[in-house]
């Protein structure tokens, strides 16, 4: 298993289980996604400002590393951050950066990004581990415009090579080789470049993004971030009958993971669209003991979601079969095989491959369980609503300031009663 663990355990949380939520009214951080990706077209544009900017320690991470002006650059545990400060340092001409991370990020491959990069005119190698961080990049002006890469690598390294493209002097041309995955987040790459005046298109496997020396000053505000969204569903999901009311969002999201309001159709919520707001409603409760979905469902575009999709099932009572979850085994932890770990600790039955997770009908769900969170913050969010069902306990709850500092509070909010151990 090459999940990492915390011995200290960090902040120890008590969750005790309540009846029920109530009907509250939350506003949600901006897009750790569409953070990211404006804060490196904000350092490449300094006439661009950023409205609604995510609140996670993988934004301000980023924010800090763009500021920097020392040699060794440290992101700590933000996978986004690596993968698109490694294009955006190659292009710094004259400059040179070690680029590195903590110990788990020290593990997490960027090979693939950095020789395409390599192809690309860059200089970038390794300081310990072929193809992994820390990354010795010496900053070059990229004179080639054209790379091929396989696309079913993660989007991160597709997007990093997008975001620093309009300012090669020809643009850039990405041909990807292969079945591709995480398509929403190349399109939403896509969408925040036309947001900012450059030209580009994505069709029959090959991106195309034209030179843009300068833009005009202009606001751009980020979306609420669809993930954070997810526990929200799960949380009306398993209650009685509660309704919650999140912003700030928009139906036509370039966020993948705003399929939750149609997979979550299928747990009994309804998503209904209001202005810049949705609004998360338990209208009905599934069969227990039955295929949650009665399908296959494919999470390749959203795969973020899959440990939030799988704990609601979990808790009630339903089996599921996830796919396109091949990206999991190298995020924060080895996602799949925490995922088995702790939800059999509870109780359940998980089988995986590198690729899937099958989760069958849970008879009962063990009390007074402490689950592991291995330094993802995911983990600690997907489990927390669990609490409509049992009493548990999360190690190294802080973990969730990765992505979403103000989780546990607006648990509270919701009326979760937590108390640290």
């Amino acid at each position: 298993m090459t999940t990492e663990t915390d011995n200290s355990q960090g902040m120890r949380l008590h969750l005790q289980q309540i009846q029920d939520i109530s009907n509250q009214e939350l506003q949600i951080t901006g897009s750790k996604s569409e953070a990211n990706r404006l804060l490196i077209l904000q350092a490449l544009y300094p006439s661009i400002s950023i409205e609604n900017l995510s609140n996670s320690d993988d934004s301000e991470v980023m924010q800090k590393a763009l500021k920097s002006t020392d040699e060794i650059v440290d992101i700590h545990h933000a996978g986004t951050a690596m993968r698109f400060l490694t294009s955006y340092f190659a292009t710094r001409e004259g400059r040179k950066t070690i680029l590195t991370g903590s110990e788990r990020m020290q593990q997490r491959p960027v090979e693939i990004l950095a020789e395409a990069l390599n192809d690309l005119g860059a200089s970038i190698s390794y300081q310990k581990n072929q193809g992994m961080p820390p990354l010795i990049i010496e900053g070059k002006k990229l004179e080639k415009s054209e790379v091929a890469l396989k696309a079913n690598v993660s989007s991160q390294y597709i997007s990093s090579l997008m975001l620093v493209a309009p300012t090669l002097e020809n643009g850039l041309v990405i041909k990807l080789e292969g079945k591709l995955t995480s398509v929403p987040y190349i399109k939403m790459t896509l969408s925040l470049l036309a947001e900012i005046g450059v030209q580009g298109t994505f069709e029959n496997n090959t991106i195309t993004i034209k030179p843009l020396p300068t833009t005009e000053a202009k606001t751009l505000v980020v979306e609420s971030d669809w993930s954070s969204a997810s526990y929200f569903y799960s949380l009306v999901a398993l209650s009685k009958g509660a309704k919650i009311t999140l912003g700030s969002y928009k139906q036509n999201s370039y966020q993948g993971d705003s399929s939750l309001a149609e997979i979550y159709k299928h747990l009994g919520v309804e998503t209904t669209y209001g202005d810049n707001t949705i609004t998360l409603e338990k209208v009905s409760n599934p069969e227990k003991g039955t295929d949650a979905f009665g399908r296959i469902l494919d999470l390749a575009n959203s795969p973020d979601i899959a440990q939030t999709i799988a704990v609601t099932c979990f808790g009630l009572g339903l089996s599921c079969h996830l796919i396109g979850l091949h990206t999991l085994k190298i995020k924060e932890t080895d996602r799949l095989e925490a995922l088995k770990v702790e939800i059999e600790k509870l109780g359940g039955a998980v089988e995986i491959t590198d690729v899937d997770l099958k989760l069958a009908v849970a008879t009962e769900i063990k009390s007074g369980v402490a689950i592991d969170t291995y330094q993802d913050h995911r983990m600690a969010m997907a489990f927390a609503p669990l609490a409509l069902r049992t009493d548990l306990v999360i190690n190294d709850a802080e973990v969730v300031s990765k992505s979403y500092p103000d989780f546990w509070k607006d648990m509270k909010t919701v009326g979760f009663e937590i108390k640290e151990l």
